[in-house]
């Protein structure tokens, strides 16, 4: 099979969907890998590296998606590379569709097969493609929001950790998985007063087993949630349904119950956010603010630091890259019901039932896709 890496277009966008290493894999299992020009290079890959893997090197991304049979990126293709799609090419990337219509129908239009990370499963029912980023989001978000919390850039001019004498900032987790558990490590090490909110009792039970000395833990009721958020600096939105637009639980009324100034970083975002007045922005222009509060929406927040992303996304995806390719899409998700998992898209039909969902449209089971 020959495989396609483009560069990475979305705005500071600085990862790459194929290392060296995975290059070097898929070519000593008898694939042709082919590298955009300087695709690598904002994660510290240079030409020479994939070179050397044995990978070519072609000069634009037109060339890329015409002549590969599977399309590897990061993040979910730009409506210019859409339009480079064809039917039953692979394309294997990040895509959240549930919030997003104009790209499920281009990815329809094109009558490619499309694969999402984010919706792989394991046999333990985690997301194996996902975790890695979400580990790297949740270590990001007491960063950028202590950074948003300093008063030249908006916030209430709190420091996380408090001086003697003086408090430390309130922080309130919204979700207790991958992104919200890291988030909290990472907050309370800081030196913040964390609490994690969460629906499931064994997962708080499993939280306080672990991190009872760190941070604490309390049920996700909506009236939980409000009284939290009134005595917080910041809040992180750290819920996840799979494949599934992210649930408002912070409405615009209640910002006028917030404290002035203070931050929510809404890790969700990707997924349509999880505060009613959240909007995607980049990390040239990451924040802004509505009735007072600050807002931090960066939708690909783990590209900030692309270097240790890609080689841990790289880590993850690089197996089912391969099985990919040593079987063909038909056979690899028909061998790996946790790879179907991840068919969003196949040959104009929306295949993953989240996603036709949110944006009303019919749905083919990806067993019938298979056989299709």
């Amino acid at each position: 099979m020959k495989i396609g890496c483009p560069k990475e277009i979305k705005p500071q966008e600085f990862r790459v969907g194929v290392t060296p290493s995975a290059a070097l894999e898929a070519v000593n299992a008898g694939h042709q890998v082919i590298i955009e020009r300087n695709a690598g290079i904002g994660a510290g890959f240079d030409d020479a590296q994939y070179t050397a893997a044995g990978a070519t090197i072609i000069d634009t991304a037109e060339e890329v998606f015409a002549s590969a049979d599977m399309i590897v990126k990061v993040k979910e293709p730009q409506p210019g590379e859409r339009k480079m799609l064809r039917e039953g090419q692979v394309l294997f990337t990040y895509l959240h569709l549930a919030p997003d219509p104009d790209q499920t129908r281009d990815l329809m239009q094109s009558g490619c097969t499309a694969i999402a990370y984010e919706t792989v499963t394991d046999r333990m029912g985690g997301l194996p493609l996902l975790a890695p980023m979400s580990e790297v989001a949740g270590r990001l978000a007491p960063q950028v929001g202590a950074w948003t919390l300093q008063k030249a850039n908006g916030g209430r001019g709190v420091l996380m950790g408090g001086v003697p004498g003086v408090g430390p900032a309130t922080v309130m987790v919204i979700g207790g998985g991958v992104v919200g558990t890291h988030a909290a490590r990472i907050a309370a090490g800081m030196g913040a007063d964390v609490t994690v909110l969460d629906r499931s009792l064994p997962r708080m039970r499993y939280l306080d087993d672990i991190y009872g000395g760190v941070f604490k833990t309390r049920y996700a009721s909506a009236a939980n949630t409000i009284e939290l958020a009134r005595e917080a600096d910041m809040i992180i939105g750290a819920v996840l349904i799979p494949g599934a637009a992210a649930p408002k639980l912070i409405s615009r009324a209640q910002l006028s119950e917030l404290k002035p100034g203070a931050v929510l970083v809404d890790v969700a975002i990707d997924q349509g956010g999880c505060f009613e007045t959240s909007k995607a922005t980049t990390h040239q222009n990451p924040i802004y603010e509505v009735d007072g509060i600050m807002h931090y929406c960066v939708a690909n927040m783990p590209g900030a630091v692309a270097r240790t992303s890609t080689i841990a996304l790289g880590n993850a995806t690089m197996p089912f890259m391969l099985d990919l390719a040593n079987k063909g899409w038909r056979q690899a998700c028909t061998d790996d019901a946790h790879l179907l998992n991840g068919l969003n898209v196949h040959a104009g039909q929306v295949t993953y039932d989240a996603v036709g969902k949110a944006l009303g449209i019919d749905v083919l089971a990806p067993e019938q896709a298979l056989k299709a």
